[in-house]
């Protein structure tokens, strides 16, 4: 045997060895719900979205039965740079007017969940493991209200109304469309949705897609949901990842201002999540290759797991 047959059969029993170690871990997750929350940098990354779609047909195919929501603020923001549009934006929320809400509907059900819808099909084509592309005006699966918000004037200290234009907060998730795809005993169907929701009075926003993410996770009881995000995980007063909290210690971070801009709204996704019946949500770094099997199939995980207590 030379050595690069050696270093093969190496690494063959490396691999089993990994494999064996995660089957308690796969058994936890057999027939279970995991919804996945998909944006930041790595849905700009061809080879890191296809590696994405990868992984997503492997939790499939493990049993696990994984449901998308994706974002896609780069993307529309790029889009309407092109058409010559500003976007404005308070708390991290975009102003949306109705030719911006155009641009962003147009980018987020087309486009952006189509490609992703896309992927996980040709990552699957074998094993014929299928995504479909939804948002949330198919089948009535997302029902918001206008989203409304409050700035304080930092020189009067007078709090005022901003109105954010067509954005949207979920008031209601029917997920039956969801439930029978994922539970259908002939097709292995992954969906990918689209934050767009529509008003009672039949009007379209958008919506943030982590706060969607989280709405149909609770829905859905699912056993995880997962926030792919830029970073590793949340970070406590010492400058470290904090690998595990509950939903109360992710309330103080938050008060304390330990948890300062981005992940201040991501923690709050996380708690009402689990306040609406998720298990539990980890924020891990979704750039790292193969995240999500790390953080659900080791002992160690790869991100920062937020649940009830």
């Amino acid at each position: 045997m030379d050595e690069t047959e050696r270093q093969s059969e190496e690494r063959g029993w490396a691999t089993a060895k990994t494999l064996a170690e995660a089957l308690p871990y796969i058994q936890v997750y057999d027939r279970e719900t995991v919804v996945i929350k998909y944006g930041g940098h790595a849905m700009g990354e061809t080879a890191v979205a296809k590696q994405f779609a990868a992984d997503v047909v492997l939790l499939k195919l493990m049993g696990v039965n994984p449901v998308v929501v994706h974002g896609g603020g780069p993307q529309i923001s790029a889009m309407l740079d092109k058409a010559g549009v500003k976007s404005n934006f308070v708390d991290g929320l975009r102003v949306t007017d109705a030719d911006t809400m155009a641009v962003a509907e147009m980018v987020l059900s087309g486009a952006v969940n189509k490609e992703i819808a896309h992927w996980i099909t040709m990552a699957g084509k074998e094993a014929d493991v299928r995504g479909i592309g939804l948002s949330g005006k198919d089948a009535g699966l997302l029902t918001v209200k206008k989203t409304s918000r409050k700035k304080r004037d930092p020189d009067s200290m007078i709090e005022h109304e901003v109105d954010l234009g067509f954005v949207g907060d979920p008031t209601k998730v029917d997920a039956k469309l969801i439930r029978g795809l994922i539970a259908s005993e002939t097709d292995d169907w992954v969906p990918v949705i689209a934050p767009i929701g529509v008003a009672e009075d039949g009007q379209t926003y958008n919506v943030n897609a982590d706060t969607i993410a989280g709405a149909i996770a609770g829905e859905l009881k699912a056993k995880r949901m997962l926030l792919l995000t830029d970073v590793p995980g949340v970070r406590g007063a010492d400058g470290d990842i904090i690998r595990q909290m509950t939903v109360g210690e992710a309330s103080r971070l938050i008060e304390e201002g330990v948890a300062t801009g981005g992940m201040i709204p991501k923690l709050q996704t996380a708690m009402a999540a689990v306040r609406a019946g998720v298990e539990a949500v980890v924020i891990l770094d979704g750039r790292r290759p193969h995240a999500m099997l790390v953080e659900l199939f080791t002992e160690y995980g790869a991100g920062t797991l937020v649940k009830a207590g």
